[in-house]
């Protein structure tokens, strides 16, 4: 989890340049690295801990972002949705 704002176009994540993949054809990534062309499922967290898409693992979060993701655990609305 790292901070993703849905305006942008392209999204720094884990120190990568995202871009949606819209159009690409991918089958299995919803965003593509800009560099790499590495593909990527992001997706927002889920209160039941069941943040990655395949199999139970721990969700990778961005040091910046651990206290928002823990404060979202404990029910509070996420930075950006407070309304909703």
């Amino acid at each position: 989890m790292g901070d993703v704002l849905p305006e942008l176009e392209d999204r720094l994540l884990l120190g990568r340049t995202l871009r949606r993949a819209t159009g690409l054809g991918l089958v299995d990534a919803n965003f593509h690295d800009v560099d790499t062309d590495e593909e990527f499922w992001v997706s927002g967290p889920k209160r039941d801990r069941s943040d990655t898409r395949y199999g139970a693992r721990e969700p990778v979060v961005e040091d910046d972002a651990v206290d928002a993701y823990r404060a979202f655990l404990r029910g509070a609305p996420l930075p950006g949705r407070e309304g909703g």
